[in-house]
């Protein structure tokens, strides 16, 4: 289908940071086909026409960092602090996931995704079938890896052979919606010469992994009692950091740590709803941003945020830094709208590139800023930072096909969706 969108502003995330008014982008072939002002004769060309007088048009968000099944757990086990919350809660009731559970928990994400603008999101997790699955009927855009924990007995015969089978059957499906990395969870589950072998994989077969470091203090603790180093340290000394490693969280890093992650082009996710409510303390993102790091955002898992809301991990993620650092001016506007879009696409090696451009991927979103909260009308993008909301967002385009249109998903049923997860919550808790 060639779609239309018309009469839009647009904010393009663009390097010199664009908002184009009263304009048209076309769509085909899941690209963007055309940019720019709206003139006689362009509807001819295209068989779909969105107006969004009175919208705005921008970057789908993409959620750099998530655990999308566990929203089977949301609100299950709160206030209490990481490890007592992983090794006592979720990972008993994670024994007894099944597929069918994965697959409905997992739609419930999307359907929470997709309402609340991300286009794309990046998964680790197991049961990874049933994830294909969900990112296949729903039309969201995701990089999958399996969760792999390597001190656990015959880690390496099925795990990790799971994680390179699904490599094999699903990388670059479905019109390249689906692409596949590694996921070794954390230094903590896996030894370093598991994560070594991990990432060598990786490097052969040409993609990439995503692990979690230095989320908490206690992490840092316990690596420094037994390594001597900290998990940053650690990681590369065994020289498993470059460009193609996604590191999540990086909350208690050192000066050192953070320069070792800028040497090697480490991807980082900050993730600051999780992080404040397990409060794993408030990672360094302006300093990492100073030394070129590329940073982006993600959620992490809806049983440690407690939801996908990737507007409102924009909105957390500027104000953290501005207390943590004492200054109004960290992480201004454009600079965390990047985090959620461009960078996140890098991160990832989305050539969705996070911006509205002729040639790229057509992941798009359209807000309604026809609202109060949008009003007087000064900018635009600050208006969606700070006064916006994820109940904003009208319609999502995700290679080049509307999966939500006036807040109505397309694409599946999520009254059922949610009747199925309940159902299986209850099951799982009993």
């Amino acid at each position: 289908m060639r779609i239309l969108l018309k009469n839009a502003q647009a904010v393009t995330m663009s390097k010199d940071s664009q908002v184009l008014q009263n304009c048209c982008i076309g769509i085909s072939e899941g690209k963007i086909d055309y940019l720019g002002q709206c003139k006689e004769g362009l509807e001819n060309f295209y068989t779909k026409i969105i107006d969004c007088k009175g919208k705005t048009v921008m970057p789908g968000l993409i959620n750099a960092h998530n655990h999308a099944a566990m929203t089977m757990f949301r609100n299950y086990a709160d206030d209490m602090k990481l490890m007592e919350w992983l090794f006592e809660k979720i990972f008993p009731l994670e024994d007894k996931l099944t597929d069918e559970a994965v697959y409905w928990s997992t739609m419930l994400a999307i359907a929470e995704m997709l309402r609340s603008g991300t286009t794309t999101f990046s998964d680790m997790y197991f049961l990874m079938d049933n994830v294909v699955k969900a990112v296949e009927e729903s039309g969201i855009r995701a990089m999958l890896s399996r969760g792999l924990h390597g001190d656990a007995p015959n880690a390496d015969d099925y795990r990790f052979k799971e994680n390179i089978e699904l490599f094999e059957r699903y990388n670059n499906s479905f019109n390249g919606r689906i692409k596949v990395m590694f996921g070794p969870h954390a230094i903590f589950t896996c030894t370093i010469p598991y994560i070594k072998m991990v990432y060598e994989k990786a490097k052969e077969i040409g993609t990439t992994i995503q692990i979690h470091v230095a989320e908490t203090k206690e992490e840092v603790r316990d690596c420094i009692e037994k390594h001597g180093v900290t998990p940053v340290k650690l990681l590369y000394d065994a020289g498993v950091l470059d460009e193609t490693v996604v590191a999540a969280h990086c909350v208690n890093v050192t000066d050192e740590d953070i320069s070792m992650l800028a040497e090697k082009r480490v991807n980082v996710v900050h993730n600051p709803g999780s992080n404040m409510k397990l409060a794993s303390g408030i990672a360094p993102v302006v300093k990492m941003l100073n030394k070129g790091i590329n940073v982006c955002l993600g959620t992490d898992g809806a049983s440690s945020n407690n939801n996908l809301d990737m507007l409102e991990e924009v909105r957390m993620a500027t104000y953290l830094q501005k207390v943590h650092t004492d200054n109004p001016t960290a992480l201004p506007v454009d600079t965390v709208l990047s985090m959620a879009t461009v960078n996140g696409a890098k991160a990832l090696g989305i050539n969705a590139a996070g911006i509205l451009e002729v040639g790229m991927k057509a992941d798009i979103i359209v807000l309604n800023t026809e609202k109060p909260q949008y009003y007087p009308k000064y900018n635009v993008k600050s208006a969606i930072v700070y006064s916006g909301s994820s109940q904003d967002v009208e319609t999502v385009i995700i290679d080049g096909r509307v999966v939500m249109e006036k807040g109505v998903i397309l694409t599946f049923d999520e009254e059922r969706v949610l009747y199925e997860t309940q159902k299986w919550s209850e099951k799982l808790t009993k």
